[in-house]
């Protein structure tokens, strides 16, 4: 059984919040709650309430920022940027103020701060850094967090492409394959490298109760795929033989009708969670089709909301 027993979450609204919360919630942890709204126990334009929340807190874990899922214009990018920038200084700033910090800071990040990546899988201690927006914001995020002045643990999660039923990442991808359009996309063999939403919870914990861990550590699933395995595991799935395949100008044309980017589903990530597998731990979901039968055991029949950019 893990020592947590309080954590404040901020960015708790999210998909991945909201079931890092309730998962925590349901093991007997103490789960508080950094937001926008009257809802939470802490506000961003509160500084004082930052400190309140936090002090005498087991863990602090922070996934606030802007949905990557949108067209990348000015006011978008300068959104992405400062909704993630911002709200880790704010943190860092309060927890530099407690008598009681928590031990540990998990700050989220991507990973697709590495490269586009074909030829090799990118670890922590081999992974070479990319180019372009994503990226920017990636690294920014990153030495925020660790360029803060709280003296606590800081692990910065590379994630994968988060999987889970009820929301998220997997909902366009069903929605393809169910209205026909469930073949690669693009040319197919970008890699697709995943995470189910139970192991990031599980990973959580695991680095929490692993005090020698600390700066980045990828989170994603052992066995990742090619886009092309990737949506035949999908059909198979959802019980569907055949998909049309979505060339790049298709892809192009349909992120512009939704008001996303396709560079979200044809840049190759290819992640090795070298950390966590020289710490023990163990995927519960290690293969997508194990992890995409449990998704769809608990996903609604028709098209799924997809959130429009």
């Amino acid at each position: 059984m893990s020592a947590v027993r309080s954590v404040v979450i901020s960015g708790a609204s999210g998909y991945i919040g909201q079931h890092v919360r309730l998962a925590l919630e349901a093991g007997g942890v103490e789960v508080r709650t950094i937001g926008r709204g009257g809802s939470s126990d802490g506000n961003w334009e509160d500084p004082q309430s930052l400190v309140n929340v936090l002090e005498g807190s087991d863990l602090l874990v922070n996934f606030a920022g802007r949905s990557v899922s949108c067209r990348y214009t000015k006011r978008n990018a300068d959104e992405i940027f400062s909704s993630r920038i911002e709200t880790t200084a704010a943190l860092g700033k309060a927890l530099a103020q407690l008598r009681t910090p928590p031990s540990l800071w998990i700050n989220s990040s991507t990973g697709t701060i590495y490269r586009d990546a074909r030829d090799r899988a990118m670890s922590e201690s081999t992974g070479e850094i990319g180019t372009g927006f994503s990226v920017a914001v990636a690294r920014a995020w990153e030495y925020e967090l660790f360029a803060a002045p709280a003296h606590v643990r800081k692990v910065a999660f590379r994630m994968s492409i988060v999987l889970g039923a009820g929301g998220g990442a997997i909902n366009p991808f069903i929605n393809l394959a169910r209205i026909g359009f469930g073949g690669s996309m693009g040319r197919g063999d970008q890699m697709f490298s995943w995470v189910h939403i139970d192991d990031v919870v599980r990973s959580i914990v695991h680095v929490y109760d692993n005090p020698g861990i600390s700066g980045p550590v990828n989170v994603s699933a052992p066995l990742p795929v090619t886009n092309q395995e990737m949506m035949r595991e999908v059909r198979q799935a959802l019980g569907r033989q055949r998909g049309v395949p979505t060339p790049v100008w298709m892809l192009e044309f349909g992120a512009r009708v939704i008001r996303t980017e396709a560079e979200l589903v044809l840049k190759s990530r290819w992640l090795e969670s070298e950390v966590l597998a020289e710490t023990g731990f163990r995927f519960q979901y290690p293969s997508l089709p194990g992890a995409l039968s449990q998704i769809a055991q608990h996903t609604r029949r028709g098209l799924l909301p997809v959130a429009l950019g």
